[in-house]
């Protein structure tokens, strides 16, 4: 043993010292690495960035834990917290009846409101005086306002005292810890700073409201409520307040929040395919909304056979006018069995005035129910293009050669839409059982139209079952002033068949500017339109207006 040691000794000593020097160098490579990390610039940008990693873990571990508190708003117990966020906002919980998303601001600070139950005492002491509802919902704007002012003062206070402290038992030296709390006042300061100067007043006007469709009215409140400046704004929070405040007090009957004269709500559906579950969400919708007609752009069966005809006797439930044009999958004689429901109103190239608003329109050329056909669908033919959009043309002179401005025009057919631009101010379809809303193009001299494309209310029927998720309800209230012009509407989603959480959306619609009146060849300014009335049709449900065209 002691010769081999030896020998390895020997043939060690032996090598040349070129040779040993390159053995040398991983271990020379590792001395220069580790004395360049500790130099002077280097090891300063790494503590820097130590102390930045350590100051945001502080932050986020401190506004966890302390950017919350229990405070007052109106009549409620109510807790809130602050804590980080790239996309900022608030959430106002309102357990059990849902949640409102606000945009109220940008990032990096979300606010969360969750409203507590009513005790005992406080909740007799409501019901007991209903006007004591009104009075405490008087001070929920200061009683917010202080509130968000005292949990952004703990966030801070917490913040910067977790950031020291992880500092503390990280570098355990004092220059880093106070480095570390400077930095995280600046941080969660500024972020409450960006927050407030980031406030959007108007983001009250339009909440996304997440819960149980038979709330979402009274929560969210009125359409025409609209918040133009921050004075708006606190009064639809008292409003808001006042309607929730109503809703924990009142056991037998929801609450109707006040409205203004002269709305008229219409509900548009479309693309029902059969579903049975469509009809009761639509019943729910007429109810809790208060709608005064619902329009039906087509698509109401799957093959318009016979056996299929029973299916639109629900709409003699509804009560309401219901005005449908005939879809791609609607036969003549599904057309025929929803004119002979009491409330029904059949439209094919015709005008009619109901609950206020003139309404045109027109059936779905084609009766195609087994294939796919629309236009903007690929391998379609020339001859079905022009079929479609000549549906368009065909209504569009039907509302030129009325005597009176039409407010809304229904196709089935996002296609057939674009002859209508500068006819008539909105234009509804359906048909791609995807909601969309744009503009139309624009006409010269001519009004602004918007096309509102209404998913499937029936969730595509039983093709909506065929994919991982079904396909969701949707549905949308249309809000509309006492001039006929639409002021806002609801976009109301249902997750799909037997889900009963919804999803509702409130669009405030800009007001278009006036349009500018057309020439006739004489020169005489003319609205769109012309003079020539079209006679009435026969047929209509008894106390309805009668159609025309």
């Amino acid at each position: 043993m002691d010769r081999r040691r030896n020998d390895t000794r020997t043939v060690g000593g032996t090598l040349p010292p070129a040779v040993r020097r390159v053995l040398r160098w991983p271990h020379a490579a590792v001395r220069g690495t580790r004395t360049a990390l500790t130099a002077g610039p280097s090891r300063r940008i790494g503590a820097a960035l130590a102390v930045v990693i350590v100051t945001v873990a502080g932050i986020v571990v401190g506004s966890l834990l302390g950017g919350r508190m229990q405070t007052d708003i109106g009549p409620f117990r109510a807790e809130m917290a602050i804590t980080p966020s790239l996309d900022g906002g608030t959430t106002v919980t309102i357990p059990p009846l849902g949640a409102l998303q606000l945009s109220s601001h940008t990032g990096p600070a979300h606010l969360s409101v969750r409203l507590g139950s009513l005790d005992q005492g406080r909740t007799e002491a409501l019901i007991g005086d209903p006007a004591s509802i009104s009075r405490a919902s008087q001070s929920a704007v200061s009683d917010v306002t202080s509130g968000v002012i005292r949990v952004g003062v703990r966030t801070v206070a917490v913040s910067v005292l977790a950031s020291m402290i992880l500092a503390a038992l990280v570098f355990r030296r004092t220059r880093r810890v106070a480095w570390s709390g400077a930095l995280a006042l600046v941080i969660t300061g500024g972020s409450l700073g960006i927050a407030a100067l980031s406030f959007r007043p108007d983001s009250i006007e339009e909440p996304r409201y997440e819960g149980l469709l038979v709330n979402a009215p009274a929560v969210v409140g009125d359409a025409r409520r609209i918040a133009n400046d921050y004075g708006r704004y606190a009064e639809q929070l008292q409003r808001m307040i006042g309607n929730v405040s109503q809703l924990y007090t009142t056991v037998s009957t929801l609450p109707i929040f006040e409205q203004e004269q002269g709305t008229v709500r219409v509900l548009h559906v479309s693309d029902l395919h059969l579903n049975p579950a469509a009809w009761q969400v639509i019943r729910t919708v007429v109810e809790q909304f208060k709608i005064d007609v619902v329009i039906d752009t087509g698509d109401i069966t799957d093959w318009g056979s016979e056996p299929e005809a029973s299916f639109v006797g629900s709409i003699g439930l509804l009560q309401v006018p219901y005005v449908f044009i005939r879809g791609n999958h609607d036969s003549a004689a599904t057309a025929e069995a929803v004119a002979r429901q009491p409330n029904a109103i059949v439209l094919d190239s015709q005008i009619i005035t109901v609950a206020g608003l003139t309404i045109a329109g027109i059936a779905d050329p084609r009766f195609t129910p087994d294939k796919e056909t629309s236009p903007a669908g690929s391998g379609a033919l020339p001859e079905t293009v022009d079929q479609v959009t000549g549906a368009g043309e065909q209504l569009a002179a039907t509302i030129r050669a009325y005597n009176r401005p039409v407010d809304i025009a229904l196709v089935h057919d996002p296609a057939s839409a674009e002859p209508l631009s500068g006819v008539v101010p909105l234009v509804l379809a359906g048909h791609t059982h995807n909601r969309e809303v744009r503009e139309l193009p624009q006409v010269p001299d001519a009004m602004p139209t918007q096309l509102m494309v209404q998913g499937s209310t029936g969730g595509a029927g039983l093709r909506g079952l065929e994919g991982d998720k079904p396909t969701p309800l949707a549905m949308s209230v249309l809000y509309f002033d006492q001039q006929r012009a639409l002021q806002a509407y609801d976009d109301i989603t249902l997750g799909g068949t037997g889900e009963a959480q919804v999803n509702l959306v409130r669009h405030v619609v800009d007001e278009p500017e006036p349009p500018t009146p057309t020439a006739t060849p004489s020169g005489t300014p003319t609205p769109p339109g012309g003079s020539v009335p079209s006679p009435p049709s026969p047929g209509a449900p008894a106390g309805a207006p009668q159609p025309t065209g």
